[in-house]
Parts: structure tokens; C-alpha cells; sequence
């Protein structure tokens, strides 16, 4: 019993990261007694128990506090646990991934609504609300939000590749012809 409680704990040890601390507070051989339960409590912390079960008291201690038991049989299954806890604490990574380009071929002045920019999109697709960037002579200008988006003088949400579309921008105006919009998104990436 001695070799699996020291085999949790290096496990435990091994997956530590610069974002996420482990601390291994009490380790022993045994039943979980109502000591383990109230400093679990006080320290905020869960039990691991490896083949073993709960005192009495001490289970009555767990379902009155609400400590975090948990109970393996099985070595691996008690480090994989652990590790995907580790990465669930991890803070989320968020890759920026080019959904669609347009070119800008013309300029126009709409009363009431300010400017509509029409647009040949040339890579992707142009989706309404997704977040765009302006790039003139190859730097980028502006970020912003495409407000609108129409094909013809219908509202659609997404325009695709080899389509012409009139585009309007939450904020920035001063486009000019021959400027490029580059839609991206920003998508959450599991951290290992």
C-alpha cells in the first residue's frame, strides 16, 4: 500500500506546471480518517484514496463538509484523473485563424447609414459580425467589426469566395479602393 501512495504522489509531482501548483498536504497508509477529511476542508483540497475506504466518522465528515473524495482501485486511472484536472485548471489558449478576404472595389455613401463598402471576396467567406481587419498596401489600417452585409439588397450572414457583397464596419469609414479586409476568428485551442 506504501509503493501506491508514493507512486500517486510522484505522479502528482510530475505534472506540475508554471500556471498550475500541486501540493501534497498529507500523505499516509490507511483509511481516510476524519483528520484527512478536516484538513482537506481546511486547506481546500481533495482526498485521494487508493484502495481505501472512509472511517465511519469520517465519511459522515465528507458528506456534512462537502470535501471532494476520490476513490480509485486502478493506479493509472487515479494519475490520468489527476492530469486532466491539471489541464482543466490550465488557462485557455486561443488561436487566430484568416476565415475569409475581400477586396474593396468601391466606395459608397449611403444617407442614413453611413458607408457600404462593396466588396469581391477573394479567399474564404465573409461572415456578418465577425471580427475584420483593414490592410492597406500590405499594413494593417483598422480592426473592427463587419456590421452588415448584403448581396444585392438582401441581408445574408455569409457571403463565399468569387461572390461581390456591399459590407458595412461598426466604426472605422475611411476605406478607400483597392483596401483588403482579412475575416478571422479567434478559436480555443486544448492546452496539453
Amino acid at each position: 500500500m506504501a509503493g501506491s501512495v508514493e507512486a500517486v504522489a510522484d505522479a502528482m509531482n510530475k505534472l506540475e506546471l508554471p500556471e498550475v501548483k500541486i501540493r501534497i498536504i498529507h500523505k499516509a497508509v490507511g483509511a481516510v480518517t476524519q483528520y484527512d477529511v478536516n484538513l482537506a476542508e481546511t486547506s481546500d483540497a481533495i482526498i485521494i484514496a487508493f484502495n481505501v475506504r472512509p472511517e465511519a466518522n469520517a465519511r459522515q465528515a465528507i458528506d456534512e463538509s462537502g470535501v471532494d473524495l476520490r476513490q480509485y482501485s486502478i493506479i493509472y486511472k487515479a494519475t490520468e484523473d489527476i492530469e486532466n484536472a491539471v489541464r482543466g485548471m490550465l488557462a485557455p489558449e486561443f488561436r487566430e485563424v484568416v476565415t475569409g478576404r475581400a477586396t474593396v472595389r468601391e466606395v459608397f455613401r449611403v444617407p442614413r447609414a453611413g458607408f457600404v463598402f462593396g466588396c469581391y471576396v477573394t479567399d474564404g467567406e465573409l461572415r456578418r459580425n465577425a471580427k475584420v481587419r483593414v490592410i492597406r498596401d500590405g499594413v494593417v489600417t483598422a480592426e473592427d467589426t463587419i456590421s452588415s452585409l448584403r448581396r444585392f439588397k438582401e441581408d445574408v450572414t455569409e457571403v463565399a469566395t468569387g461572390f461581390e457583397c456591399g459590407v458595412g464596419l461598426d466604426k472605422f469609414a475611411d476605406i478607400k479602393e483597392g483596401d483588403e479586409f482579412e475575416v478571422y476568428e479567434e478559436r480555443e485551442v486544448a492546452r496539453t
